[in-house]
């Protein structure tokens, strides 16, 4: 609890009309203090902003951009001519459809939080990386795969390499544990995406980095990546900006994996 020193100065604030109050408090804020006073080291601005959490946990916050609701696809394209998406929504629930290709979204974003919903079918078949294969490209860079690739697959009991199943940033990163639900059950991706900075000459000033939970527990903690995801090789960077978020549609046969509920909070720096 903070304690002014002077009881009648403590009085005198509360009597100040809330404009005057206001002006103390910033005044207060620009003064120097003794290292020795408590003081010395409150900070008064920046203010954060007031966001409205939602309802219920994982429904989008009052500042999210909703990319899927259930309703339509209007936030998405073909990744490879623009054109609509074109997956499947019925009953609230977006399905890949593997003849359209990839997604992404229309808006393009640098630093963000993303909440996104899949299921691995109940009647999923196949194994290794050919059961319920997808992925969250956190930073889609062109056509095809290119990006940065959050892994989704099926290891609820489906062994393959560790850096590329479900919670791997593929080929790059093991993740930190295999909270995988059974297929037919949905699960949830909640994800901090740092994306990279680079200088003038092309170099790498700042790489990306991604903090990642799946079904609430952290399977990736401020990863450092080293480059875009690669299927063949290791990875590397090239220049780019703000970039759409894409989802795979890949090409194994076994059954399309469906998403719900995706929303996506832009972060940028307090002022």
């Amino acid at each position: 609890m903070t304690q002014f020193a002077c009881p009648s100065f403590a009085r005198a604030l509360v009597l100040l009309p809330v404009s005057l109050l206001a002006g103390t408090t910033l005044l207060m804020a620009q003064q120097q203090y003794d290292s020795t006073d408590h003081r010395a080291t409150e900070i008064y601005s920046p203010v954060p902003p007031i966001v409205t959490p939602a309802a219920t946990v994982g429904a989008p916050p009052s500042d999210a951009v909703v990319l899927f609701d259930g309703k339509n696809e209007d936030a998405w394209v073909r990744v490879a001519d623009g054109g609509p998406a074109d997956w499947i929504v019925s009953d609230g629930i977006l399905t890949v459809n593997k003849k359209a290709g990839n997604i992404q979204t229309k808006q393009t974003f640098t630093n963000y939080q993303l909440h996104l919903e899949f299921r691995i079918p109940a009647n999923i078949t196949g194994e290794d990386q050919a059961r319920g294969n997808s992925g969250l490209f956190l930073a889609s860079t062109g056509k095809g795969d290119a990006g940065y690739e959050l892994q989704i697959l099926d290891n609820y009991n489906n062994k393959t390499y560790t850096n590329g199943q479900v919670g791997a940033i593929y080929k790059q990163s093991v993740p930190l544990a295999n909270p995988s639900r059974k297929p037919g059950e949905w699960s949830s991706y909640d994800v901090v995406w740092t994306a990279p900075v680079f200088n003038s000459d092309g170099t790498v000033a700042s790489p990306a980095k991604v903090t990642a939970f799946l079904n609430g527990v952290l399977v990736q903690n401020g990863y450092t990546l080293t480059g875009e995801t690669r299927y063949i090789g290791k990875p590397y960077y090239k220049v780019h900006g703000a970039t759409p978020i894409k989802l795979q549609a890949h090409g194994d046969k076994s059954e399309p994996i469906s998403f719900r509920n995706i929303w996506v909070r832009p972060l940028e720096p307090l002022k």
